[in-house]
């Protein structure tokens, strides 16, 4: 048996899977809620450290191509059909995953979406949408998993924020709203549950080629316009938020709680 301070990590494995798990993530059970983009960059990433990972997402389509690309991995993982924006999907969904994996150690929310226009074009409804989708939506199934997480004493609960949270961006404001409210909303979280053993972050992205930004990138003269905002001039890949998903989820990280990582090439320091 492997020994870590997070034992609910700790499993029978042959000693050349320990000391290549230096994770701790092999038999870990992970709910990732995003099949696409950063979310299915993450998913992957989970299964090839070991992890059994259950995937949720409204797109059945995207839904087939993460489990299309998992089962190639040959990864224990479940796809779960479900619209998280509906009252009660957070528990359902984790009472789900916990029946399917045999519990839940990791929680990773990557589900959002963005409307690019000046604040006095919104009407309330779409307000409103845009906050259930990036906001409620992080409330609903992180609290379900938190409460299995705190009654079994361990527990990783990540979601992305973006660095819309902390800069003024034009036309992003019921997106830059949600993403600070994540902020806040996880650091109220980490402090609750700090003492349970359950860990809580965000990871704040900066520019990322995802299929959300693909639209706005195709714009002419946009991409530039972004890169000349990165100091490491250029854009970054969904692949490179998986190594930060994969250490704040780690054994290594039971001591970080409430911290916002920036993962953006220096964006926010100009």
């Amino acid at each position: 048996m492997t020994t870590t301070p997070d034992t609910a990590l700790a499993v029978e494995t042959p000693a050349d899977v320990v000391n290549a798990d230096w994770l701790g993530l092999h038999g870990a059970r992970v709910l990732v809620a995003g099949a696409g983009g950063i979310g299915g960059a993450c998913a992957l990433a989970y299964a090839r450290a070991g992890a059994s990972v259950a995937v949720v997402d409204r797109d059945q389509r995207a839904l087939d191509a993460i489990g299309a690309e998992l089962a190639a991995a040959d990864a224990r993982h479940e796809l779960i059909r479900a619209d998280l924006t509906e009252h009660g999907s957070g528990e359902r969904v984790v009472a789900e995953v916990v029946e399917q994996l045999g519990g839940l150690d990791v929680l990773l929310h990557a589900v959002g979406i963005n409307d690019r226009r000046p604040i006095l074009e919104f009407t309330e409804d779409e307000w409103d949408h845009i906050l259930r989708v990036n906001l409620s939506s992080v409330f609903g199934l992180a609290q379900a998993a938190g409460r299995r997480m705190v009654a079994q004493g361990f527990g990783r609960v990540l979601a992305l924020s973006s660095v819309s949270g902390l800069l003024a961006h034009h036309s992003h404001g019921p997106y830059a709203a949600s993403k600070g409210g994540i902020n806040q909303l996880l650091r109220v979280m980490a402090r609750e549950w700090a003492a349970s053993g359950v860990t809580v972050n965000a990871l704040a992205p900066g520019y990322i080629e995802t299929p959300l930004t693909a639209g706005e990138l195709a714009k002419p003269g946009k991409r530039a316009d972004l890169e000349s905002l990165v100091p490491a001039g250029r854009l970054g890949t969904p692949d490179e938020l998986t190594g930060p998903a994969l250490f704040l989820s780690s054994r290594h990280a039971g001591f970080i709680t409430g911290h916002v990582m920036y993962i953006d090439g220096g964006r926010t320091l100009v």
